[in-house]
């Protein structure tokens, strides 16, 4: 990859070093990931999910860069790597120094009225959470998730805030399983892919169609596809080079050969 321009896609692959579950890897927690159709349609299921969410928050909020995101901040600024396209919600590329990052999926740092579309630090959503909900003992969180989610089961007496503006039903700015990505998310990640030489994806097993539509802009431009995750992926067939092998330690020793 020496003198290319590298666009890189990241999936959880990239952050479970970071002590952030995947969804999909090996020893991954079993789960149902919340639909936004449910979360929309149930209270109880917002009660659910915020329980869990705020939960988990107290882990996930304070999870720090590993050396893949490291690494790929330091091809950032050797000039190597154009841009991230991540679908991890959990803001550790930006952490880590990597100046351009396309989110594709949202960030669970910030979080949207349905109604309104206000947005909000999680930071003062979870102090309300906290203040609403006094009885909630973080200590019963045993059972980690990905995306900053633990497992509850008694949500009942759970109380929700609302938007401070409209009262409207408030969810964490991140794309739910049946979403959509916001068009204008895609187009800026269409941009980093289209305008590399290479296409690297990291950690990811590209079931999400998104990071499959990305994959198809680099093969229709004949742009090389490097993939680097441990077990099969739905990309492997449109690769030029697989690497079965972890994100963190293959990244530093991309960042290391070429001098970053």
């Amino acid at each position: 990859m020496t003198g290319s321009r590298v666009a890189v896609l990241t999936g959880a692959g990239v952050s479970t070093d970071s002590g952030i579950p995947d969804y999909r890897g090996e020893g991954a927690p079993q789960r149902t990931p919340m639909t936004f159709q449910t979360f929309l349609g149930s209270e109880r299921a917002r009660k659910r999910y915020w329980a869990g969410s705020h939960l988990g928050w107290r882990t996930f909020g304070t999870a720090v860069p590993n050396d893949g995101h490291l690494a790929l901040a330091a091809l950032e600024r050797a000039g190597v790597v154009t841009g991230v396209v991540t679908q991890n919600v959990d803001g550790l590329h930006r952490r880590a120094g990597s100046a351009r990052v396309v989110e594709l999926h949202g960030t669970v740092g910030r979080v949207v009225c349905l109604t309104c579309g206000q947005f909000y630090a999680r930071e003062s959503i979870a102090d309300r959470l906290s203040a609403l909900n006094p009885e909630i003992d973080l200590d019963q969180a045993i059972r980690p998730a990905p995306d900053g989610d633990v497992e509850v089961d008694d949500v009942d007496a759970m109380r929700l805030p609302e938007c401070t503006v409209c009262g409207g039903i408030l969810k964490p700015d991140v794309v739910f399983f049946g979403e959509f990505v916001p068009g204008e998310t895609f187009e800026q990640a269409a941009s980093i892919v289209g305008g590399a030489d290479v296409l690297l994806v990291a950690g990811s097993s590209l079931v999400v169609n998104s990071g499959m539509r990305l994959l198809e802009i680099a093969r229709r431009r004949r742009t090389p596809i490097v993939v680097v995750n441990r077990g099969l992926t739905k990309g492997d067939s449109r690769a030029a080079v697989k690497i079965d092998a972890g994100a963190t330690e293959t990244l530093t020793a991309m960042a290391a050969a070429l001098g970053a």
